[in-house]
């Protein structure tokens, strides 16, 4: 007899879109539609957007979610490729690692020394986005403040920076 295939449990992580790499006509396409979109969201605080397909209703959209669009349609033209995460997700360490733009090993430190908070599925660790964005946000501070404080050193040692 052969054993009953095993299901992974099921998870609470809000699906997240892929990456969405560009090809040359999507940059194309991207580079004028942000140019007209960034134009119209500039304006004001409403805006309506009309999709044209059989039946021809308006959908309107809030000026913030156009303007994540805008944004997204200007990353598309730089030829960057694209990626959406809610707030809340819950990412892999591979994930978190690569939104962070370092090493798995070096993540894994991070969460192992209480830097970054974390929690178990099964085995396997998960990292709120949320959490991530935060260490991400304290880190850039204490970069900000020891440049700053460089700055300052070198302006009373007159070292010409």
């Amino acid at each position: 007899m052969s054993k009953p295939a095993v299901r992974p449990p099921p998870t609470t992580t809000p699906p997240r879109v892929d990456l969405v790499v560009p090809n040359t006509s999507d940059i194309e396409q991207a580079r004028e539609s942000s140019r007209l979109l960034a134009a119209i969201v500039g304006k004001g605080e409403t805006a309506r957007l009309v999709l044209h397909d059989d039946h021809e209703k308006p959908v309107s959209i809030p000026v913030s979610a156009l303007r994540m669009f805008a944004e997204i349609l200007a990353q598309m033209a730089q030829g960057n490729a694209v990626s959406m995460v809610p707030y809340h997700a819950e990412l892999t360490t591979q994930e978190a690692a690569d939104f962070l733009n370092v090493s798995r090993p070096f993540l894994v430190k991070l969460l192992e020394t209480g830097q970054i908070p974390f929690h178990k599925v099964g085995t396997h660790r998960r990292v709120a986005f949320s959490e991530l964005v935060k260490y991400r946000e304290r880190t850039l501070a204490e970069t900000r403040r020891a440049a700053a404080k460089l700055t300052s050193l070198s302006q009373e040692l007159g070292l010409g920076y």
